[in-house]
C-alpha cells in the first residue's frame, strides 16, 4: 500500500498528506474491525488509527485551549476520544478521529473547489510582455512593463496589462474578469485588461495600469480578502460550539451520576461533539463565494454574501447602471422637405466635428457609424450652454437650443415646439439643427437603457424584493421616463451624492436591509453607508469597487438576480446544515443516555451528520440558481 504515496507530496502537499494520512487509518481500522492481527500485533490496530487520526485533533485542542482559551470542537472531541481509550473502546476512539479527519479533507476538497477560480486566475498573469522599442519589438517579463509603453498583441495571446488601443481592432475574450461568455469587439480607443485573449486581429495596446494596479491584480486581491473574513453566521457557530461542550459535559456527568454506566457517559460526548457545526457553515460561505466569482461577482467577505441574503430593498444609481451612460443619438427628424436625415445628420455632424460635448461627440459618432463623409467646417465657435455655430459651404449651420437659434434670429414653430415637448417628455435631449435662417431638423439624444434592464428588474420583484428605488441627478422627467421603462416605482431625481445618502439612511431608519447599486465616484458615499453596496463594472472605477461590498466585474444587470438568489441560497444551506447538525445531536444524546447507543456506533451516526452536511455545503459549488 504505501508504495502508491508518494513521499515528496506527503512532505510538500498538506491536502495530499491528509488524505494519505487518513486513508492509511481507515485500513487499520477494517483491520481491527475483523481482528486480522490480533495475534500477530501486540495491540489493537485501531490503536494505529488513533495516533494517525487522533494526534492532529488532540495537538490543536491542547494548544487552542491552553494558549487561547479556545473552547471549540477539538476539545470536545479529544475529550471523547481520551474517554473512549480509558473504558477500552479503541475501535471506537479510532472512528471518531478517522470520521473527523474525513470531515477535514471534505473541507479542504470544497475549499479547493473554490480557489479554483483565484487560482485560475493568477495562471493567466502573463508572464511576458511584447514591447515596441525605437529599435524595434523586444520582449520582456510582463512585470518591467511601465506605464505609456506600448505592447503588441499577436493572435492568441493574453494581454499582460491593462490600457487602450491605439492601433487594430480585434475580438477580445473577457471571460476570466467580467464573466461575459461573448467576446468583445474592440478597436481603438477601447480599453483592454490584463489577462483576456486576443481572438482575432494584431493590437497595439499603451500601458495605463501595470503590476499591483492591473485589474486582475485587484480581482485576486479582493478574492483573496473575501477568503480571510468570516460572516456573522459563522461566528455564530463558532459561538454554539463554545456553549455546547460544557453542556455535553454536564450531561456526561449526570448520565453516569444516574446511571452509574461510564460508556454512556462516554457515548454521550462521542455524540455531542459539534463538528458538524462547527465545520459545514464555513464551507459554505467559501462555496458560495467561489461560485459567485466564477460568475464575475466578487462578494468581499462571508458578511456581505450573508447581508445580502436578506436585504429588501434595493437602491440604482441611473447613469452607467440602469443606463450605458454614454449618450446616443435616438431619432433624427427633418422638418423640411430639401433635407432627410442623412444630410441633417452630416450637416450636424460636421459642425459638431470639433466639439468636445458629449451630445456633439454622439451626434458626431452616428454619422461615423453610418459611415458619412464628415468634412472640416470652414469656421466653427462653440456658445456655452447653448451649442455650437459653423460655417460649412458658407452657409450658416446652428446646432442648439432655442437661445442658440435665438441669436440668428432663428424662430420655431408652434408645430416645432409640441414636437420639442414630446421628446423632452420622454426624457430626451433635443438639438435644434437649423441652416441660415430657419430650422432644418432635430436630433434627440439620450442615454439609452440597458438591454437587459426590464428583465432584471422584474426578476429582483420576483424574488421577493419589496422596494426598488432609483436614485439620479438627473432632471425629474428623464427620471420619471426611464423608471417608466423599467417598471421602477419609486423615483428620487435631481440627487447630488449627499442626497443619495439621505435617501439610503431614511429607508434605513425604516429598518429596511438596502442594497445600493452604483458605478461612478459619486456613488461612493451611498455605497458606504448601505447595508451591502455594489459597485458595477468594476474594472474601470476603482473608488466604487474599494467602497463596495461586492463588485460585478461587468455591466450585466443579470448578475444582480444571480447574486441575490446565490445569496439565499447559501444561507438556506447554512440554516439546513444547523438543523441537520443540532437534530442528530440531540437525538442520538438521547438514545445514548437510554443506551441504545454503544460509543461505536454512535461514533458513526454523529459522525455521518459531519460529512453530511459538509457535502451540502459542497452542491454550492455547482448552483446555476432558478
Amino acid at each position: 500500500m504505501l508504495k502508491f504515496i508518494s513521499i515528496k507530496k506527503l512532505k510538500n502537499d498538506s491536502e495530499y498528506r491528509t488524505i494519505a494520512l487518513t486513508v492509511i487509518s481507515g485500513v487499520f481500522l477494517v483491520i481491527s474491525w475483523f481482528g486480522w492481527l490480533k495475534g500477530i500485533l501486540p495491540f489493537d490496530a485501531a490503536w494505529l488509527s488513533i495516533v494517525i487520526s487522533g494526534t492532529p485533533i488532540l495537538y490543536l485542542a491542547i494548544t487552542g485551549l491552553f494558549t487561547r482559551f479556545d473552547i471549540r470542537a477539538g476539545v470536545l472531541v479529544s475529550i471523547a476520544l481520551v474517554a473512549s481509550v480509558a473504558i477500552g473502546e479503541y475501535f471506537a476512539a479510532g472512528e471518531v478521529a478517522f470520521i473527523m479527519m474525513i470531515g477535514e479533507v471534505l473541507e479542504n476538497r470544497t475549499v479547493r473547489k473554490a480557489q479554483e477560480g483565484l487560482k485560475k486566475l493568477i495562471q493567466l498573469t502573463p508572464q511576458v510582455a511584447s514591447v515596441r522599442t525605437p529599435s524595434g519589438e523586444k520582449e520582456i517579463p510582463a512585470e518591467q512593463v511601465q506605464v505609456g509603453d506600448i505592447i503588441l498583441v499577436k493572435p492568441g495571446e493574453a494581454i499582460p496589462v491593462d490600457g487602450i488601443i491605439v492601433s487594430g481592432q480585434s475580438s477580445i475574450n473577457q471571460a476570466i474578469i467580467t464573466g461575459e461568455s461573448m467576446p468583445i469587439d474592440k478597436t481603438i480607443g477601447d480599453e483592454v485588461y490584463v489577462g483576456t485573449l486576443n481572438q482575432m486581429g494584431v493590437i497595439e495596446v499603451k500601458a495605463t495600469k501595470v503590476g499591483q494596479d492591473t485589474s486582475l491584480s485587484k480581482l485576486i486581491r479582493m478574492v483573496k480578502e473575501a477568503e480571510d473574513k468570516k460572516a456573522p453566521v459563522v461566528r455564530v457557530a463558532d459561538k454554539w460550539a463554545t456553549i455546547i461542550v460544557p453542556i455535553a459535559l454536564a450531561l456526561s456527568v449526570i448520565a453516569y451520576i444516574v446511571t452509574r454506566d461510564i460508556t454512556r457517559a462516554v457515548t454521550i460526548l462521542v455524540v455531542f461533539c459539534p463538528c458538524a457545526l462547527v465545520l459545514a457553515t464555513p464551507t459554505a460561505i467559501m462555496a458560495g463565494i467561489g461560485n459567485a466569482s466564477r460568475k464575475g461577482i466578487l462578494i468581499k467577505s462571508g458578511e456581505a454574501m450573508e447581508k445580502v441574503g436578506r436585504i429588501d430593498t434595493i437602491a440604482f444609481d441611473k447613469t452607467g447602471t440602469i443606463t450605458n451612460g454614454k449618450p446616443e443619438v435616438v431619432e433624427i427628424v427633418a422638418v423640411s422637405q430639401n433635407h432627410n436625415e442623412d444630410s441633417i445628420l452630416l450637416l450636424a455632424s460636421i459642425a459638431e466635428k470639433f466639439s468636445e460635448h458629449p451630445l456633439g461627440k454622439a451626434i458626431y459618432a452616428k454619422a461615423v457609424q453610418k459611415s458619412l463623409a464628415v468634412s472640416d467646417p470652414q469656421e466653427f465657435k462653440i456658445d456655452l450652454g447653448l451649442g455650437v455655430r459653423a460655417l460649412i459651404d458658407n452657409k450658416t449651420v446652428s446646432v442648439g437650443n432655442y437661445k442658440l437659434l435665438a441669436l440668428n434670429d432663428v424662430a420655431a414653430s408652434e408645430e416645432i415646439k409640441d414636437i420639442v415637448t414630446t421628446y423632452e417628455s420622454q426624457g430626451k435631449t433635443v438639438m435644434l439643427v437649423a441652416q441660415s435662417n430657419a430650422i432644418i431638423g432635430l436630433i434627440t439624444v439620450a442615454d439609452r437603457i440597458k438591454p437587459r434592464a426590464c428583465e432584471t428588474i422584474q426578476q429582483l420583484k420576483n424574488t421577493g424584493i419589496k422596494d426598488i428605488l432609483l436614485l439620479t441627478g438627473d432632471n425629474r422627467n428623464t427620471a420619471l421616463s426611464i423608471a417608466k421603462q423599467v417598471a421602477i416605482d419609486n423615483v428620487y431625481a435631481g440627487q447630488l451624492p449627499q442626497g443619495k445618502v439621505s435617501v439610503i439612511e431614511k429607508y434605513m431608519k425604516e429598518n429596511k436591509k438596502v442594497c445600493m447599486i452604483g458605478d461612478g465616484i459619486n456613488d461612493a458615499p451611498a455605497l458606504a453607508i448601505s447595508n451591502i453596496g455594489v459597485a458595477m463594472g468594476a474594472l474601470g472605477t476603482d473608488i466604487a469597487v474599494e467602497t463596495a461590498d461586492i463588485a460585478l466585474m461587468s455591466d450585466d444587470l443579470s448578475k444582480i438576480p444571480e447574486m441575490l438568489m446565490l445569496s439565499k441560497k447559501v444561507l438556506s444551506t447554512i440554516t439546513v446544515n444547523i438543523i441537520i447538525s443540532m437534530a442528530i445531536n440531540i437525538i442520538a444524546v438521547l438514545l445514548a443516555a437510554l443506551g441504545i447507543l454503544s460509543p461505536i456506533v454512535g461514533a458513526l451516526v454523529h459522525n455521518f451528520g459531519s460529512v453530511l452536511v459538509v457535502m451540502n455545503s459542497a452542491a454550492l459549488l455547482k448552483y446555476k440558481g432558478s
